[in-house]
């Protein structure tokens, strides 16, 4: 079963050795320092590190049940979003213990993964700007919970075609009886997710996902690729279904983008698409991302709209 720990959410400056210690999830006595606070992360934005943590702080309640116990990818920025960035899978010097390790029983690989609100803000302390997951739990690590359609527009391909191809897939997986939710993915496009009763292996889920998204390029050609390739895409809307293999990796729901406005994969409604929404509607901070906090949580019951996924 996945943990689902209460955290004490709070982020609170820790007097002047310019520090903030962040109370433990699920373990009072601990703590992670913060060092550094004021440094800006998105330095046209004026987003720091404090800034960070605290869009974490809030949206934590919502997000946890989506980065606990879960295989992670890290894009870290520790310079700032202007400067080097570099994708991190295994563990590296200085690394927090609160950032867990574990070996993958299948190729030996390292792991890692957080239990908690301290580990997230391990990662804000080394400057993680992007919090990528597996589809999987670690305790299911070749059973997905989830399938992803990252749809990732060509240049110049207007957003109104993106948000079609999302209300086209919520659409057919409604056909399928299979549930559906849908996020921004704080960059051009939208991912639209399918939660799953762990029970079918990463082979069967791939080849899903592959397969619809080819049936709505044989059904459209024009307006959808299924293939990678840029020459494919020219144009098209790229299904992107290569997030469903085994150690593939999509940003997690809540998690701040290495991109120009500092924005968040923010959850949403369908609704909220059909209205017109934008994949980068959700700065950190901006009073347009506190809004969308302060209504019904979109995501709350995901997992429990799991369904085993079932082939012909």
């Amino acid at each position: 079963m996945q943990e689902k720990p209460k955290a004490d959410t709070k982020a609170k400056p820790a007097g002047s050795k310019g520090e903030t210690k962040v109370k433990s999830a699920g373990a009072a006595n601990t703590v992670v320092k913060l060092s550094h606070p004021d440094k800006l992360l998105w330095p046209q934005e004026k987003v720091s590190k404090q800034g960070l943590l605290d869009h974490y702080a809030l949206v934590w309640p919502r997000m946890q049940q989506f980065v606990v116990n879960r295989p992670l990818s890290l894009v870290r920025a520790p310079d700032g979003v202007d400067g080097q960035r570099f994708f991190q899978k295994h563990a590296s010097a200085g690394m927090h213990d609160k950032i867990a390790r574990m070996k993958d029983p299948t190729d030996g690989e390292e792991i890692l993964f957080i239990r908690d609100f301290d580990g997230v803000a391990a990662l804000v302390q080394l400057g993680v700007v992007e919090i990528h997951i597996w589809g999987c739990t670690i305790d299911e690590l070749d059973k997905p919970d989830q399938i992803i359609f990252d749809l990732d527009p060509d240049e110049g391909v207007d957003v109104k075609a993106v948000r079609a191809a999302a209300l086209e897939i919520r659409g057919r997986l409604d056909e399928l009886s299979l549930p559906n939710f849908v996020k921004t993915s704080g960059g051009k496009g939208y991912h639209v997710v399918v939660p799953l009763k762990p029970s079918a292996d990463w082979d069967e889920v791939k080849g899903f996902a592959h397969d619809f998204a080819l049936a709505l390029e044989q059904a459209a050609p024009e307006r959808y690729t299924a293939t990678l390739s840029k020459k494919a895409r020219t144009g098209k809307v790229f299904v992107d279904y290569l997030r469903n293999g085994r150690g593939s990796t999509t940003v997690a729901p809540y998690s701040s983008r290495a991109k120009k406005g500092a924005t968040v994969s923010m959850p949403a409604t369908w609704a909220e698409i059909e209205a017109g929404l934008a994949p980068n509607a959700f700065p950190i901070g901006d009073k347009t991302t506190l809004k969308q906090l302060a209504k019904a949580d979109p995501w709350a019951d995901f997992f429990r709209q799991g369904k085993p996924l079932k082939r012909d």
